[in-house]
């Protein structure tokens, strides 16, 4: 199935880092199912490596070869596109051979080589704000990717850091990024809600239950998109455990966007 960041309003989700065992393919038939009754395109996400983790012994993930074997099962069993983080520019290469759209991290977003190697698959690409970054300076970013023969690129808002260990989102962002990306605007409202380095051992913690407040006002503000972290159970997850959101409470939540994202756009101007 093709995709595109244009299709809005859309979803994008999965779970952080790739697991083994049946939890891919659980998720995947869940927002396959989501998608089919709440009428949205659906992109199924995960990653291969978690290569910014806070600590050495921190899981990263099966790493590329294995992560993109498990990522062409989820596609070929559910019928979702799939989208998964490159951090190298030859990962980009190799990671276009089998899934949909690939994604830049925020740590790596003004990484020339990586953007542009990105852009040249001429897959669709998302790159994650910076959460150092100016609404419009992402459009270095976007311009980066478009070198290539990329033309579908979006941008996603993630937070920008309030203080130490703390993120903020400025709902101003959205319409500031679109005018000058000229680009689909996503709000990841699981990675806005990170406390970076004050979970356990340093890892990252969070405020899951902040999760619909910035949803539904990102919606409101201009969102394109919805961009969620989503795992059967998020206490045991692999990585960002404490902002994942529980899968079974995720189709009304989504849903409850969209009837922002649509009353949003009823309203006179």
């Amino acid at each position: 199935m093709a995709w595109s960041f244009r299709e809005a309003p859309f979803l994008v989700a999965g779970p952080c880092v790739i697991e083994e065992g049946d939890l891919l393919p659980r998720v995947a038939d869940a927002l396959a199912a989501l998608g089919a009754r709440l009428g949205i395109p659906v992109c199924f996400k995960a990653s291969f490596d978690k290569a910014n983790r806070a600590r050495a012994a921190s899981a990263r993930g099966p790493g590329v070869e294995r992560g993109l074997a498990l990522l062409a099962r989820v596609k070929a069993l559910s019928g979702l596109p799939v989208l998964t983080d490159v951090h190298e520019p030859a990962q980009a290469r190799t990671a276009a051979e089998v899934v949909d759209a690939l994604q830049i991290p925020a740590f790596l977003c003004r990484q020339t080589d990586l953007l542009v190697a990105a852009g040249e698959t001429g897959l669709p690409v998302n790159v994650k704000k910076g959460q150092w970054m100016a609404p419009e300076a992402m459009a270095g970013a976007v311009e980066k990717v478009r070198l290539g023969a990329s033309r579908d690129v979006a941008v996603t808002e993630r937070g920008t850091a309030f203080g130490y260990g703390d993120l903020v989102v400025d709902m101003r962002s959205f319409g500031r990024m679109r005018e000058v990306c000229v680009a689909p605007v996503l709000i990841d409202a699981t990675h806005a809600v990170q406390r970076p380095g004050q979970g356990v051992a340093g890892a990252s913690g969070g405020t899951r239950d902040d999760i619909p407040a910035i949803l539904l006002a990102a919606a409101a503000a201009g969102a394109d998109g919805f961009y969620l972290e989503t795992h059967p159970a998020p206490e045991q997850a692999q990585s960002d455990a404490a902002t994942q959101w529980p899968l079974a409470r995720l189709e009304p939540l989504v849903a409850q966007a969209l009837d922002v994202w649509h009353a949003s756009r009823r309203r006179p101007a």
